[in-house]
Formats: C-alpha cells, sequence, structure tokens
C-alpha cells in the first residue's frame, strides 16, 4: 500500500474535541473492517447515541485497550463481554459496562434512501 492509498483511523475522541456539539448529541461514524459482519457491512454509517441506555444485545462503541472498537455488549454468568459478529475475532471481558461511551440507534447504507435499520 502506497502513501497515496493508506488508509489512517480518526479517534473518536478527537472528533468530539473538534467539533461544537456537545457531549450529548448523537454522532455519525463510518464502519470500518469485518468484524461487526453480517449485520454491519463495510462503508455502512452508524449513528451514536453517547448517553444511550446500555443492555444485553445492545450494539456498542467502548473504549477497551487504549481504543475505541463496535462491538455487541453480551451480558453473560461471569459480567460482560464485547462480542464481533465476525466468529473471526475473539470477544472482549470488560469489567462492566461503562466501557460503553455510545449505543448505535441507527445504521445507513451511503446513496442508498430506503436502506435504513433502527436499534432503539
Amino acid at each position: 500500500m502506497d502513501e497515496r492509498t493508506e488508509r489512517k483511523s480518526i479517534p473518536i475522541q478527537a472528533i468530539n474535541e473538534a467539533s461544537n456539539c456537545s457531549g450529548g448529541e448523537p454522532y455519525a461514524l463510518m464502519v470500518l473492517g469485518d468484524s461487526m459482519m453480517p449485520e454491519f457491512a463495510q462503508g455502512e454509517i452508524i449513528v451514536v447515541e453517547p448517553s444511550g441506555l446500555v443492555k444485553d444485545g445492545s450494539y456498542v462503541v467502548a473504549f477497551v485497550n487504549d481504543e475505541y472498537i463496535f462491538r455487541q455488549m453480551v451480558q453473560h454468568e461471569d459480567g460482560w463481554m464485547l462480542k464481533p459478529l465476525n466468529p473471526l475475532y475473539e470477544n472482549i471481558p470488560v469489567a462492566d459496562i461503562d466501557v460503553a461511551k455510545g449505543v448505535v440507534i441507527m445504521k445507513k447504507r451511503p446513496g442508498k434512501r430506503s436502506e435504513q435499520k433502527s436499534y432503539v
């Protein structure tokens, strides 16, 4: 991959600090990678509610291991975990739901007005 085509990730925290939005306003992110396939495809847009209610099965943006990650929050007998939908990726055990920094409330496929789904 040459310098012109290299992808760089932008930390969510930097986006929020640079905007005029308050910390409680919903924001949109583009899905990168295949860890949440088949429900979320690369290039789809997710809308995240920072103050959304986190519960078992919620899709969340979480801060773990010094990075933001998009996963499903799942409760199990020993506590909570962040679960990728793609079985090629590993579950991440977490102490509690406080790692969730926002709940996905909607997804939309770019360029397709009628292709959107709500998660509320």
